[in-house]
């Protein structure tokens, strides 16, 4: 009985060692320049509807139910999704505007898992081209956090965004 109890406390232990060293949060984020006009590119990415030409998650399930709240483009207007085991459920909402700079918002992942991180845009001019910087932060809560020691979210979701941000750049740089 005495061994199971040390067992026990020694696993308790170790959870407590690994949660005190794993990473508390997290920032993903990956940029594109674009050959359109700021302005332009600005009012696009503020439409949570056009979001859906874009995204990587809406080509893993072209048969997600979406729903919107609000009126779009606008702080408080959400977007709600229910999708395959690819793209799971939950919404966004765009939380704050700071015209021409940046969009923030807040991802509310219902499944698989719940969670909560904040999402931006940030808009500047480079080079006489518009620099699109698309990212997400939160915080990693026990026992997520013990995960993302043997886990990466930049490798899980880094390159969708890359692969978002690329669909973006041709539909922008294509339309005329």
């Amino acid at each position: 009985m005495i061994i199971i109890l040390y067992i026990f406390l020694a696993l308790i232990g170790i959870l407590l060692l690994l949660s005190l060293i794993a990473p508390k949060n997290y920032d993903v984020s990956r940029s594109v320049l674009i050959n359109r006009p700021k302005s332009e590119v600005f009012e696009v990415l503020k439409s949570l509807k056009y979001q859906d030409t874009w995204s990587p998650w809406a080509k893993k399930d072209p048969n997600m139910k979406k729903e919107f709240r609000g009126v779009d483009g606008e702080v408080g207007s959400v977007s709600y999704w229910l999708g395959n085991k690819d793209v799971g459920e939950g919404e966004q909402e765009i939380t704050k505007i700071v015209p021409m700079e940046r969009i923030e918002g807040e991802l509310r992942f219902l499944k698989p898992f719940k969670s909560t991180s904040n999402c931006y845009f940030l808009i500047t001019e480079e080079a006489g081209k518009t620099k699109v910087v698309w990212g997400f932060k939160g915080e990693n809560k026990f026992p997520m956090n013990i995960m993302m020691l043997f886990m990466s979210m930049d490798k899980m979701v880094g390159k969708d965004f890359e692969e978002g941000l690329s669909t973006l750049k041709a539909n922008l740089e294509n339309k005329s």
